[in-house]
């Protein structure tokens, strides 16, 4: 029997809230009593968790924001000590800081749990060969498929990402049948199989399973004709889990939300004040039952709607389409969260650089691409060229040291960018809109 909690997935809407509001109240007791930090948030709007009587009650609670994980790094969000904590991941903070979460071993198994549960609603099977082409370390993505896929019973090859040509002869040598990478990275990969002269088609490949990083319904329309495949979209975030908290069934109606171990509201992105059943907002997450960094109200910045209604695949928890923006400045860049003022906070710190940049991004092939145009202060550096590059490789250097991305770097001519009057434009997104 393949992996499916049935009894869990298709429970009827009344029993999903009921159990939603049950775990709901434990988890404000257990953030309050274990997080010093939201006991004085809750403190603060004179809210005790025994005022969460109703699901509705959860807007009397503050929201959490991106911020109070960087205010806070890297251990004090964290409710249980360091000796229950057997995995700590990592993403961008806003400063360079990286926002830093941590999992007991039942979050672990929640998690993988959750992760099976996308991938055998899109069609995943323990006879599967995947190839986890997701770049491994403290990014959520690449172990948190790992675990969801091992869970299922499949076999995983966790090549991480690059070398591109190898991972298209394992993928013909080792027969296998699902690839987890980022939408970008996929595209590319088709297209050095059409350079190489390989026929997806006569590969095993069947599933594929994209995230990471914004993509299209036309996106995943292209993946699924370039690499011969039927593509899975999810979601996720390493502040309330990582990967899991959503994903598509086979059916494509929106992604399943695992609303046993997530509270989703949809809030007015000025007021938050919550926006009525079916409308466009920003996406609230409250974990309901994470026990290393239990989140209260998290801002994910991200817009979406939310579908109550069951799904015709039979599970009935409630579905959420595709993110159509951000309310905030975050560029995602081949899957990595890059922030203007993370460029703007390494700059700043240069003596040989002036005050005006200007950021680029543009879409080379199907790979993203990052390129920062600085102002030097001396003009007369233009003419020595070592020196030049010397400044360019120390900038280069420091930015990947900070966003953990390659970037280009161009340095140009003292008052060579434009100026602005009002709010400046740092950034040029370059990248079709598909």
């Amino acid at each position: 029997m393949e992996f499916f909690q049935k009894d869990i997935e298709t429970m009827p809407r009344r029993a999903i809230e009921a159990l939603q509001l049950e775990r709901l109240k434990a988890i404000v007791n257990y953030a309050y009593d274990n997080v010093p930090f939201y006991k004085r948030k809750l403190d603060a709007v004179g809210v005790k968790p025994s005022h969460i009587r109703t699901l509705k009650d959860v807007r009397l609670l503050p929201l959490t924001t991106k911020d109070d994980f960087r205010d806070n790094y890297p251990y004090g969000l964290f409710a249980r000590p360091m000796r229950d904590i057997v995995r700590v991941h990592a993403s961008s903070g806003t400063t360079g800081k990286p926002v830093v979460v941590g999992y007991t071993k039942n979050d672990l198994d929640v998690w993988s749990d959750i992760v099976a549960r996308f991938i055998v609603a899109s069609g995943g099977r323990s006879d599967d060969i995947v190839q986890n082409a997701f770049g491994y370390g403290l990014f959520t993505g690449a172990l948190g498929l790992h675990m969801g896929w091992e869970k299922v019973g499949a076999t995983v090859v966790p090549i991480s990402s690059g070398n591109t040509e190898r991972q298209i002869m394992l993928m013909q040598d080792l027969g296998v049948t699902a690839l987890v990478a980022t939408p970008s990275y996929g595209l590319y990969i088709g297209e050095t199989m059409a350079r190489m002269g390989v026929d997806p088609s006569a590969l095993k490949l069947r599933l594929g399973f994209f995230g990471a990083e914004a993509s299209t319904k036309e996106t995943h329309e292209q993946l699924a004709k370039l690499l011969h495949i039927t593509t899975n979209d999810n979601y996720g975030l390493t502040e309330v889990m990582g990967p899991g908290v959503a994903g598509e069934c086979a059916l494509k109606t929106g992604m399943h939300i695992a609303e046993d171990h997530f509270l989703a509201e949809i809030v007015d992105p000025d007021t938050f004040e919550p926006l009525p059943e079916g409308e466009t907002g920003e996406l609230v997450l409250t974990t309901l039952t994470k026990e290393g960094v239990p989140v209260l109200r998290y801002r994910t910045k991200d817009l979406t709607r939310i579908i109550k209604q069951p799904c015709p695949c039979g599970r009935t928890m409630a579905r959420m389409e595709k993110v159509v923006g951000r309310t905030d400045d975050m560029l995602i860049i081949r899957g990595v969260n890059v922030f203007p003022s993370q460029i703007e906070s390494v700059l700043m710190e240069m003596d040989e650089v002036a005050n005006s940049y200007e950021i680029v991004v543009d879409r080379i092939g199907h790979m993203d691409s990052l390129e920062v145009l600085i102002e030097i202060t001396d003009g007369k550096l233009l003419l020595d060229y070592g020196e030049l590059e010397s400044l360019r490789e120390k900038i280069r250097a420091r930015l990947r040291q900070v966003l953990q991305l390659d970037v280009k770097v161009k340095l140009v001519e003292p008052m060579s960018l434009k100026r602005f009057e009002g709010k400046a434009k740092r950034v040029r997104d370059l990248r079709k809109k598909d």
